[in-house]
């Protein structure tokens, strides 16, 4: 059985005919691949059709979720002449973008700042909750909205190549990644950790010419068992079983997941998989796999509309950093920081490199920033104030928005979550005016207030 969930899984040679098969298990609730192929099929009718606002080939966009509340004070918008109690300890360097300051800890990215697109008065309405669905659905978890993903993949779909992919290292759906309405065809497929996406290879052992015949055997069967959820159904074999299998046999899916056909050069450029840095104690303790921002890279190139990646750990609470022994928020971000510039520096630079910087968007940003004042070597959950970096398909070199000199709340330009996602959508050629029914039939617009920030459109 092909699934993404870890070496354990394998394909089982000793099962029956009618259930040799089960195309590409996502752990969707149980939906298998082709199971997902046929409700897109029966959605895709009704679907709006997509806006085009340029000219331009389909677009995609990877979103980096920096969860937990990255501090802006110490990492894009510093306040070096702050009170004592606010500023930290980070001084700001100067990037070859003039204004276009940032933290002294990252200076790879001071050398491409005119790839780059910093907006520093990102605002959320989300009470002060670790809450993800404002950064993936532009709403707070109670209103219950379709992660951006989905709705995408709605309106865009991926081709011979999923739509939507998920790098979480959660086992399973996540609530913010959940499609809601858009339709359970438009979750994501979902790669648990890094060792999962081997399994879209052909298991070793497994001849080419084998699965072949196994295709051409589950051709003759009329119908094939398989299981969703708890339930058993009987389904005859159709056109959604057969594009489920060429998926997964295909080599454009299956080699974007296959980091080893990466030269030596452009994974040292990326970083290891086992990267580590410190957390809230005094040791590197936390796993920073670099590889998943190369593994985005892979994915958009071959034709994934929406890639999506948690990356770090920036809860960094005064008390709870002493409670663990450690020593301040400065001490865990000089081991994070350097690993973070490097990921987005890396990219970046390869997007560029490889002539996909006008088809693809980056997106970096977390749920929120944090308090300004500083209380026991720490900061606290801070909505008023934060950050989002974009990068490729924006216009670079500028930095949009201000916050007053301690760095509480914007002075200029303020722009919600629905904004930032609005951007994302019109990137994509996608009208946030458009309408998809709810669960109670009711018309929903993809945004209320999703103006997209004019300033980054090409």
């Amino acid at each position: 059985m092909f699934t993404c969930w870890g070496r354990q899984h394998r394909f089982c040679d000793h099962v029956s005919r009618r259930e040799f098969l089960r195309a590409g298990a996502l752990g969707l609730s149980g939906l298998s691949m082709a199971d997902l192929f046929r409700l897109r099929a029966e959605t895709s009718t009704s679907s709006p059709a997509v806006v085009k606002s340029r000219n331009v080939k389909p677009r995609s966009v990877i979103m980096v979720c920096l969860a937990g509340g990255p501090s802006h004070l110490d990492m894009y918008d510093l306040k070096p002449e702050a009170p004592v109690e606010y500023r930290g300890e980070f001084k700001p360097i100067e990037t070859n973008v003039p204004g276009f300051d940032l933290c002294q800890h990252m200076p790879l990215q001071a050398t491409i700042a005119d790839k780059l697109a910093l907006v520093r008065s990102v605002q959320f309405v989300e009470p002060m909750q670790h809450e993800l669905e404002e950064v993936y659905t532009g709403y707070p978890k109670s209103a219950k909205r379709p992660a951006f993903g989905s709705m995408i993949s709605r309106f865009h779909g991926g081709g011979d190549v999923p739509s939507y992919v998920s790098l979480e290292y959660s086992n399973g759906l996540t609530s913010y990644e959940s499609p809601q309405y858009a339709g359970a065809s438009h979750a994501p497929l979902h790669i648990a950790g890094g060792d999962g996406v081997h399994n879209l290879g052909i298991p070793q052992g497994m001849a080419r010419g084998r699965l072949d015949n196994r295709r051409e055997l589950l051709q003759t069967f009329d119908s094939l068992r398989r299981e969703v959820d708890a339930r058993r159904a009987i389904q005859e074999v159709d056109p959604f079983t057969a594009r489920a299998l060429e998926i997964i046999t295909s080599s454009k899916a299956r080699d974007a997941f296959d980091l080893t056909r990466e030269s030596p050069q452009t994974l040292a450029r990326y970083g290891k998989r086992d990267d580590k840095f410190t957390y809230v104690g005094k040791e590197p303790d936390s796993v920073w796999d670099s590889h998943k921002f190369l593994l985005a890279r892979r994915l958009v190139e071959a034709g994934v509309p929406v890639v999506t990646l948690r990356m770090g750990l920036w809860d960094h609470h005064g008390n709870v950093i002493q409670q663990v022994g450690g020593v301040s928020i400065w001490h865990s971000l000089r081991s994070s920081l350097p690993l973070l510039d490097r990921s987005i520096h890396a990219l970046v630079t390869d997007l560029h490199e490889r002539g996909l910087d006008k088809e693809v968007l980056v997106v970096v940003w977390g749920e929120f920033g944090r308090t300004p004042k500083i209380s026991l070597s720490g900061r606290d959950h801070w909505p008023d104030a934060s950050f989002a970096l974009f990068a490729g398909a924006v216009n670079g070199g500028q930095v949009i928005g201000q916050t007053d000199v301690r760095g509480e709340r914007p002075t200029t330009r303020a722009v919600s979550a629905q904004n930032v996602i609005g951007t994302v959508y019109h990137a994509l050629g996608i009208d946030y005016h458009q309408q998809v029914l709810n669960f109670a039939g009711r018309p929903m617009q993809l945004l209320d207030d999703g103006k997209p920030i004019v300033e980054l459109m090409c």
